[in-house]
């Protein structure tokens, strides 16, 4: 299983009135994680759709077990479940700093699809980029 980890800092526009961070921004963060997990790989969104190929959002799941506040540092752990096959899943955690405490978990599933829409499998290169470093890891 390929797992990377980024951070980032909480800013005082991600909170809400009572000084915590909004719900809606860990979705953010899991995009961020999901970004850099590609740039990790070799290959950015941008070039992914380069190619013709798009993976929108097809389901997304979040758990909040603690909360994060104005400049707090996170890690975003993203990691890429092998077990999909028509299309890629994505598992999160959102940790403190130091890793010791999960703040939330979740997961997304995207679709992959061509130029035109269609539903498509993830394409070769996709899936050979991700087995190069499944093995590596």
């Amino acid at each position: 299983m390929i797992t990377h980890r980024t951070t980032c800092r909480v800013i005082y526009g991600d909170t809400d009135k009572m000084g915590f961070v909004y719900h809606a921004n860990y979705f953010r963060w899991f995009e961020m994680g999901r970004s850099e997990m590609f740039r990790y790989l070799g290959m950015s969104y941008k070039s992914i759709e380069s190619k013709g190929f798009f993976l929108p959002l097809a389901e997304a799941h979040c758990e909040f077990n603690a909360p994060s506040q104005y400049d707090d540092i996170l890690v975003i752990e993203t990691s890429l479940d092998p077990g999909v096959k028509a299309g890629l899943k994505f598992d999160y955690r959102v940790l403190s700093e130091d890793g010791k405490k999960v703040l939330a978990k979740g997961y997304t599933k995207h679709a992959c699809v061509d130029r035109d829409g269609q539903l498509v499998r993830p394409p070769n290169f996709l899936l050979k980029m991700i087995k190069e470093h499944s093995a590596s890891e």
